[in-house]
């Protein structure tokens, strides 16, 4: 048995001058091998799929004439043992693809989608962090897809941020961050209804006065604050970059204060005079100020609907107006 399976890397190795030699050499390989199957136990071959004609072909040319297989020429343009083929090809048919189900929280068949893709789906947009530029680079892309799918629903936008800086007044990001989203809203076709939930500092609340018209809103219990660009931490600068981050935190102040003054429809010195320190305002005084326009209040329109008129409340009362007072 061993001296007949030296005959195997013998033929592989040393050329042979005709097909004789060769011929001899695989029928003795495979004589050695038939004498060892029949003397030990068959060898698992994997299942060839029927489907797939190229590994259909190559399986019934080995079990039919091996030789095709042994002899394969040295110099060919032809891909390996796609020269057996009339015409090659290389797939039966095209990729078939499984459609997803739905997802459905109540028979979950399959890992439920993050949140932000269901907002999406919604057509929300929630900022939620501090304007960092991974925050940044997502919302933007939001936004451009709303339009893309539907340039005439509107975006709903909810924002709950410190903008530029952290809550105690530390810079995060460059004030770039903030104007990019403001010139991403203001290049949508589409409109944008924001609402301020929880804080809206900076420029987050340069955003939440940005939104279109009429639909500008805060929660009952929301605040926003508008205050001065911060210069970052200078560090180990040289006193030059300092001065140089100094010129450009007052250049970012004053694109600040005009378009706060452009979206709230103050004076630039109104919105100035109000930024030298922290400005905080609730709802009501964001309101007055124009940075909303109305509080959300669920239930607040059926209670003022039942409400009657100044005149029922004079009649029940048991007043009477008298004309010329």
């Amino acid at each position: 048995m061993s001296a007949c399976f030296l005959q195997v890397p013998m033929a592989a190795s040393i050329p042979s001058t005709s097909h004789s030699i060769k011929n001899r050499n695989l029928r003795s390989v495979c004589s050695c091998i038939g004498s060892r199957s029949s003397s030990s136990a068959k060898i698992p071959m994997p299942p060839v799929n029927p489907n797939d004609p190229f590994l259909s072909k190559l399986a019934s040319v080995a079990a039919t004439s091996p030789e095709t297989l042994f002899n394969r020429p040295v110099n060919s343009d032809t891909p390996p043992y796609l020269d057996i083929f009339d015409s090659p090809t290389l797939m039966a048919s095209p990729a078939q693809v499984e459609r997803s189900v739905q997802y459905n929280e109540h028979n979950p068949t399959s890992p439920p989608p993050d949140l932000p893709s269901l907002l999406l789906h919604g057509r929300i947009v929630y900022i939620g962090m501090p304007l960092v530029p991974a925050v940044t680079e997502l919302v933007i892309a939001e936004l451009m897809y709303l339009q893309w799918m539907d340039p005439k629903a509107p975006v709903y936008m909810y924002v709950n941020s410190t903008g530029t800086t952290r809550d105690d007044g530390e810079s995060v990001g460059m004030e770039a961050e903030g104007f990019a989203i403001y010139d991403a809203m203001m290049q949508l076709k589409n409109e944008v209804h924001t609402v301020g939930v929880g804080a809206a500092i900076g420029h987050a609340c340069l955003l939440l006065s940005a939104g279109s018209k009429g639909n500008r809103s805060m929660m009952p219990h929301s605040k926003a604050m508008i205050q001065q660009p911060r210069v970052p931490s200078s560090g180990l600068m040289p006193a030059s970059d300092v001065l140089i981050r100094a010129k450009e935190a007052v250049t970012n102040r004053d694109t600040l204060i005009k378009l706060l003054a452009k979206h709230t429809e103050n004076s630039e010195e109104t919105i100035r005079t109000a930024m030298r320190r922290p400005f905080y305002m609730d709802g009501t005084r964001a309101k007055e100020f124009g940075v909303i326009d109305k509080i959300l209040w669920r239930g607040q329109e059926s209670i003022i609907a039942d409400v009657g008129a100044p005149e029922e409340w004079d009649k029940k009362a048991g007043i009477k107006s008298v004309d010329g007072f």
